[in-house]
């Protein structure tokens, strides 16, 4: 069965859609599969936790009356009015009531058992029958206990009351302790069932997720079912259309398929059929075309062959006169450029002169100047030497001010009280003695760095002055080797000059020489171009029956 191109995409389509219906329809399931066991654990945790606060609350109550109907027995015993409700019928409607909301909580307890949704929610069952059983037990033996207790009450016995007591006690006591076990067990199931919900929840979402990737596998592969269906027999029209432009129109392609497929197939048949019959009509035409071609050809390379030799011999005598001028023209231009060099030499030779003498000069006034600066050093010196005279001599009248210092400190001493003034004089003198004698220390310390400074400023200077001397040899002997080479370069000048004038005469001579075979060319050359103007049609011509023929032979029918 043939199907088109659009119907297969569209059945493609829907098959996608429906995938994604089916997987939209799990996926509500899974959510539905969810909200059930969550409700279904919510109501039976919900249902549980009323039954046991209705059964505690019910023992409480029972409890009050019976506890009121033992005071006012007392009451009556002691001669006084316990008017009001009949105490003894709200026990016995509370202990039913009480005893039946056990009974109830134990069956459903049994019951969720065997319906829970996991092992653990089961366990967690179990344990509570248990102990509601237990404690059903213990509620019987409290309710007998009371009635003992209502009945000593209403025959005033005050010792029954008293000791029914201890037993009503105790089983008040182990049914609390029953209850909140359950109570105990309760919260646990509830954290099961909170767990069984998220359990079934992660389930769903990973079955979901599954059920997803198993959709979009199976997208995918219709995708590349319908890619292939439609894409191959494509492949299959693009090898042939490749077969055809390499020449081969001896095929056909099929015409099965889609119902365009189809007609693409005939279609593609009906046009390589047109182009075998023009591919053998072009053919033959083309054959006639490259006989006359080859004709003319023929003809007019036999003229181009006599008319190619004349000008080859023409056009070896110019290319050769042509090279001779080229020569004389690459000497002259040459002998201007070295004449242009020269000349810019001996200009830059000149200008080194100058320079050289200008440095001469310099160099003379420098060395002036170091031998003005060696004398002012030498006088600085000598002048220094003459402070370190200054200052010895200062130094020995602090040693003697010293000495004397002492000796007048010795003369105040023997002289007593009237001495004490000569001696502070005597102890002035001696630290001016001693001021005076650091300075002069000092002052020889900076005389030896000056001295210092200026033997190494005469011996810089002297070396400067030396080779500022040296300096003054080497310029003298650089200005006179500018001068030989100024002279050598005008003496250059000169030559290349005389041999410009000739090289100009040798062209003169030579471009009348060209003028003669510059004609003879041009009238070779307008005969030869006509010839080959004429060959090139001819050739053209061939080439173009050749290539038609080439063409025509791709084609194989």
């Amino acid at each position: 069965m043939s199907v088109s191109i659009a119907n297969r995409i569209l059945l493609g389509f829907l098959a996608v859609l429906g995938l994604m219906l089916a997987l939209a329809l799990y996926s509500l399931s899974q959510i539905s599969e969810v909200k059930d066991a969550n409700e279904t654990i919510v109501s039976r945790n919900i249902t549980m936790l009323r039954q046991l606060a209705s059964i505690r609350d019910g023992h409480n109550r029972a409890q009050d009356a019976r506890e009121a109907i033992v005071t006012r027995s007392l009451l009556r015993a002691l001669g006084r009015d316990a008017a009001g409700e009949d105490a003894l019928q709200a026990w016995r409607r509370e202990t039913t009531t009480t005893e039946s909301t056990l009974a109830q909580a134990t069956s459903s307890a049994e019951t969720w058992r065997d319906q829970a949704l996991n092992p653990e929610r089961a366990d967690a069952w179990r344990r509570i029958a248990l102990v509601l059983a237990d404690a059903g037990a213990e509620f019987r033996q409290l309710q007998g206990a009371s009635e003992r207790q209502i009945a000593a009450a209403q025959a005033n016995d005050v010792a029954a009351i008293a000791g029914a007591d201890q037993a009503i006690t105790t089983s008040r006591v182990n049914f609390g302790r029953l209850m909140g076990s359950s109570e105990d067990v309760m919260n646990a199931a509830i954290g099961a069932g909170q767990r069984r919900v998220a359990g079934v929840y992660e389930e769903s979402r990973v079955s979901i997720m599954a059920a997803l990737a198993i959709a979009a596998a199976l997208g995918l592969l219709i995708a590349f079912a319908i890619r292939r269906s439609i894409t191959q027999p494509l492949h299959a029209f693009m090898a042939f259309v490749e077969r055809v432009g390499e020449g081969d129109l001896s095929g056909r392609t099929a015409t099965t398929g889609p119902l365009e497929i189809a007609r693409l197939g005939t279609t593609l048949n009906g046009m390589v059929e047109g182009l075998r019959q023009l591919s053998r009509q072009s053919r033959d035409a083309t054959e006639n075309l490259n006989a006359a071609a080859a004709e003319i050809r023929a003809s007019t390379q036999e003229q181009a062959a006599s008319v190619e030799e004349q000008l080859a011999a023409v056009q070896e005598t110019a290319a050769t006169v042509d090279e001779i001028t080229h020569a004389g023209a690459q000497i002259g231009k040459r002998a201007q450029e070295v004449i242009a060099s020269a000349q810019a030499t001996a200009v830059t030779s000149n200008a080194g002169l100058s320079a050289v003498d200008e440095t001469a000069r310099a160099m003379d006034s420098i060395r002036d100047q170091a031998e003005a600066v060696a004398e002012n050093i030498v006088a600085l010196s000598e002048k220094t030497q003459a402070i370190e005279e200054i200052t010895s001599t200062v130094n020995d009248i602090s040693e003697r001010s010293h000495l004397l210092a002492l000796n007048a400190a010795i003369e105040a001493a023997g002289a007593g009280e009237s001495g004490q003034r000569f001696a502070v004089v005597a102890a002035e003198m001696k630290m001016l003695a001693d001021q005076a004698k650091e300075a002069t220390a000092q002052v020889r310390s900076i005389l030896g760095d000056i001295q210092r400074g200026i033997n190494s400023s005469v011996m810089l200077t002297e070396e400067a002055v030396k080779r500022v001397a040296a300096g003054k040899e080497r310029t003298d002997t650089t200005q006179r080797t500018i001068e030989e080479i100024t002279a050598r370069v005008q003496e250059s000048v000169q030559t290349f000059q005389q041999i410009v004038a000739s090289t100009n005469q040798q062209q003169l001579g030579i471009e009348q020489v060209m003028g003669a075979l510059q004609n003879i060319r041009q009238a070779s050359q307008q005969t030869a171009a006509g010839t080959r103007q004429l060959d090139s049609a001819a050739a053209n011509l061939s080439s173009l029956s050749q290539q038609l023929l080439g063409l025509a032979e791709r084609y194989r029918f």
